[in-house]
């Protein structure tokens, strides 16, 4: 059964660019409505190839101008589909390229029963819907998508910190920051950088786990008495004894908690499954 890890917006909304000129004709008022921050640096496209390693049916969500999409397309095996909000764009870059070019979000798509990846530059204001969607997608292998870089840091660890979302779904996914992409890269430029977030499904999930495992993990980040020791605690027994096996001190807080550590604690607490 496809697990759904979907719990709103966990991006980090991209502010607007505040150029002088800018925003002056529909072109670039479209442009901050839809986020789109257009890809142009072809090393930073060489960097998204090689992170996302595509084979088969790839879908990309924002294709704008067709940097990317053309590099994908370009491919032994690879079967590219791209996704376009903007009419006008989707209309040149399908006239250009002769490609298959969706007008339309991919979050409202219903995902392909075949295997497939998902590699895209992300408009960064719908990054988490479109994580979200991946996440839910039964068929989707992996999905490499230039985010935010504080967006793809809080959720890879990189930070030291892990989110809900991440640890919800690792026992099915594997989460890894690949790289960085300046913000001179697009155009125009967002206020910040970007980086290269992996979400990558397991051949087999790490446990056999269902409701219970994400009634654990979202109990423990409530934050209830300070500590994940103490949310735990409200409702489930042998707390400490399963935080001690799994390296964990009592007063750690929930976000240091690393995924794998989250494993041991689940098959201890729930140790008749």
């Amino acid at each position: 059964m496809a697990q759904n890890f979907a719990h709103g917006n966990y991006s980090h909304t991209q502010k607007k660019a505040r150029n002088g000129g800018g925003g002056r004709t529909p072109r670039d008022r479209a442009r901050r409505t839809l986020s789109q921050n257009l890809l142009a640096d072809t090393h930073a496209i060489d960097l998204m190839i090689e992170a996302a390693r595509p084979h088969g049916l790839v879908l990309e969500p924002g294709a704008g101008e067709g940097a990317l999409t053309t590099a994908l397309a370009t491919m032994a095996g690879v079967e590219v589909v791209g996704y376009e909000n903007d009419p006008l764009l989707a209309a040149k870059l399908r006239a250009r390229t002769g490609l298959k070019i969706v007008k339309g979000d991919l979050t409202a798509a219903t995902p392909p029963q075949e295997p497939f990846a998902v590699v895209g530059n992300t408009p960064y204001s719908i990054t988490s819907q479109i994580v979200d969607w991946c996440l839910r997608a039964p068929a989707m292998t992996s999905a490499t998508l230039l985010t935010q870089l504080a967006y793809a840091r809080e959720h890879s660890g990189d930070l030291g910190l892990w989110s809900l979302v991440t640890v919800e779904s690792w026992p099915w996914f594997h989460w890894e920051l690949l790289g960085r992409v300046g913000r001179e890269s697009f155009r125009p430029a967002p206020p910040a950088d970007s980086g290269i977030l992996r979400i990558e499904r397991r051949p087999e999930p790490l446990i056999d786990a269902g409701g219970n495992w994400r009634e654990l993990v979202e109990l423990g980040f409530t934050g209830v008495g300070g500590s994940l020791s103490a949310s735990l605690k409200t409702r489930h027994q042998g707390v400490d004894d399963a935080l001690a096996r799994a390296g964990v001190e009592r007063d750690t807080a929930v976000g240091h908690v690393h995924p794998d550590q989250w494993i041991t604690i689940y098959r201890e607490i729930h140790h008749d499954l």
